[in-house]
């Protein structure tokens, strides 16, 4: 039963897992660069997952965030069979989140429609496979550990770690929204805090701002800002321990509203605090980090009863919006998923294809054909699209190749009285703000208990109002089903929230076709290692003999190709301090600290560039540089392993 004063009583469980892809030779999905491809780690990827139960019901969510581009139906579909396998029904689409950081630093290639695999050279089934795996590791973790806990929830705000990087679309908005954010960004930040016997366990954050810190010339694997603020609370923090699987408190700093809310605080790629992409990241990350620790040591407000969960697949193409939504009092109908002539330009953080630019009038060829060819031969199409300036990606090459999803799950879930909205999308601040109120207005929920929750369990792209629509900026262009997409999810939300709130199902639909089967897997297979004249493991530059805390210690090893095993749960280099008789580890490839350079040596050989920068609290003695690997050296599967170690240095005192 609930206690006297409404607070709920939950059971709830936490895990954590790697999900680290390719390290060599992988597109990275964010910026879509075909030139931007993976060649080492500095930060290792992760999945947080976190069960919820009623203690009086049963009643049971899981929300698992993951530090990824996006998530895909491909993911989505995959991890829940196998889930289902392990623990049957009790975690669905119905009651399951899956949700990304949307770090533009991670490997793509995993999903099943083309258009996402385009800088990959197809789809990549070892990075598909890691992300798979390692989710349901979390979540197999997070369900064996449900345990009594107390859930507390408090709010704050975060003034400096975003900006708006589509102040012209924002502008267009109405006085009464705009003035709901006097500073064109959603400085919310919200936690969600786990305690166990009066400590805390875990935490859930959600804070809008994207994950752009690095920037489209950056090509190790990276966390970003967000993937940073969960490594800083977890290992800097509590001491976690990734590779002994100690883990201890598990921090998620997962994604609201951040469609057009930027870390680039200077408005320019990787510019934020300073003009280094690398301490931008670690900034607007502590940041994030700092505002959920405050956070955590309030008091907070108890979370109250209940746990609930509503979800619904959804055609957006061709939904007929209901005149009370559309916001002119007639009904409107949205259009197949079309790319406009804006979106190629791409955004002041990560520029496009040259000679495309954003506004209604920017692109004259397609802009052109648009209005004075395919508008007036299909006035339907007009009013689901104008004033996009149309180009093929979307409408009839949808019909003809699955080139992006159209059918996509929407759901709310309930913790007490925090209401999380997943949206597969990038939701702005503006229309996150329209989901909200929808919700609340419907539940009778405090507007800031109601949260958006992006880029959840699929991927539609970007989610504006209609007046940013008409901007045509990046994100408008964006906006794959036009117009109105934004009121057919208002609409369907606003479905879900009213049925919630009377105790009603709402009917889960058909959910999209599994295109598993028709996914064209990458050709790129790497050539057998080789090591020339050297042996695999040979030191071709060692570290300095001494060096202070706040320098950089190298070397340069003869490797393999890190995709022979992503060595996932494990680490392709250590550092190592002297102890006793033998070595401590004391960093490794999932530590800030340290990069995991890769480099092709001629045509089937690799160079391996191991560096730590030596932080400020390091305690002087001798250490060394630790080289991991496995080399394939015939045409078969087996594998040799590769262990080098650098000549020791000394760290003296600061």
């Amino acid at each position: 039963m609930t206690t006297s004063d409404g607070t709920g009583r939950f059971l709830v469980g936490r895990g954590i897992a790697d999900i680290t892809g390719e390290a060599a030779e992988c597109g990275l999905l964010g910026y879509g660069k075909p030139e931007q491809q993976s060649a080492g780690i500095h930060l290792r990827l992760r999945a947080r997952a976190f069960v919820v139960v009623d203690a009086d019901t049963g009643r049971r969510v899981l929300i698992v965030v993951n530090d990824l581009p996006l998530i895909f139906d491909s993911i989505h579909r995959e991890v829940l069979r196998r889930v289902g396998l392990r623990h049957g029904d009790r975690y669905t689409d119905q009651n399951t989140m899956i949700t990304a950081t949307h770090t533009h630093c991670g490997p793509g290639g995993y999903a099943h429609h083309r258009l996402y695999n385009l800088t990959t050279h197809g789809f990549r089934d070892r990075t598909f496979t890691a992300i798979v795996e390692g989710m349901v590791a979390a979540i197999d973790a997070a369900h064996a550990d449900v345990a009594p806990a107390t859930l507390t929830l408090a709010r704050g705000e975060l003034t400096d770690a975003s900006a708006n990087r589509s102040p012209v679309a924002f502008a267009r908005n109405p006085e009464a929204d705009r003035a709901f954010f006097p500073d064109a960004i959603d400085p919310r930040t919200t936690l969600l805090r786990v305690d166990r016997d009066g400590t805390p366990v875990a935490a859930i954050n959600w804070f809008a701002t994207h994950g752009t810190s690095m920037t489209n010339h950056n090509q190790l694997i990276s966390g970003d800002n967000k993937g940073y603020a969960a490594y800083h609370w977890e290992r800097l923090v509590e001491g976690a321990d990734y590779l002994a699987g100690d883990v201890g408190f598990v921090a998620a700093f997962a994604q609201t509203n951040s469609g057009d809310m930027s870390p680039n605080l200077n408005h320019r790629p990787g510019s934020g605090p300073t003009e280094d992409e690398f301490e931008n990241t670690r900034i607007i990350g502590l940041r994030q980090f700092e505002a959920a620790g405050k956070l955590a040591a309030s008091a907070g407000t108890p979370l109250r009863a209940g746990v609930d969960h509503r979800t619904t697949y959804v055609q957006l193409a061709g939904f007929d919006v209901d005149p009370e939504f559309t916001g002119d009092g007639r009904q409107h109908r949205t259009g197949a998923p079309n790319a406009g002539a804006a979106a190629l330009a791409g955004t002041r953080e990560g520029p496009g294809l040259k000679g495309f630019r954003i506004g209604p009038a920017g692109n004259p060829f397609f802009d052109g054909l648009s209005r004075h060819l395919l508008y007036r031969l299909s006035p339907r199409l007009r009013d689901a699209h104008a004033p996009k300036g149309l180009t093929p990606l979307g409408g009839l090459v949808n019909r003809l190749t699955p080139v992006a999803q159209s059918v996509v799950p929407v759901q709310l879930l309930r913790l007490g009285q925090l209401f999380l909205v997943g949206i597969p999308g990038e939701v702005t601040i503006t229309a996150g703000l329209r989901l909200r109120r929808a919700v609340a207005e419907a539940t009778g929920a405090d507007l800031a208990d109601v949260l958006v929750a992006g880029y959840s369990n699929a991927y539609l792209h970007y989610v504006t109002t209609p007046e940013e629509y008409d901007a045509q900026c990046y994100e408008g262009g964006s906006t794959l089903f036009g117009r109105w997409q934004l009121p057919a999810l208002v609409q369907v939300v606003s479905g879900l929230a009213g049925a919630m709130q009377r105790g009603e199902p709402v009917p889960l639909g058909t959910p999209p076709p599994d295109l598993s089967g028709s996914v064209r897997p990458s050709r790129h297979v790497p050539p057998p290692d080789r090591a020339g004249s050297r042996s695999f493991g040979a030191a071709l530059a060692s570290p300095a003999v001494s060096c202070r805390p706040g320098q950089r210690a190298t070397a340069v090893f003869v490797g393999a190709h890190p995709n022979n095993d992503l060595r996932r749960g494990d680490t392709f280099l250590r550092v190592e301090r002297a102890a006793g008789d033998g070595w401590e580890t004391v960093a490794d490839d999932g530590d800030w600290s340290t990069r995991f350079h890769w480099a092709r040596a001629g045509r089937d050989g690799s160079r391996v560039t191991v560096t730590w920068d030596v932080p400020p609290d390091t305690p002087p003695g001798r250490y060394r540089l630790t080289y991991h690997g496995d080399a394939r050296t015939g045409a078969g599967p087996a594998l040799t392993p590769v262990t080098a170690v650098s000549e020791a240095f000394e760290v003296a005192p600061h």
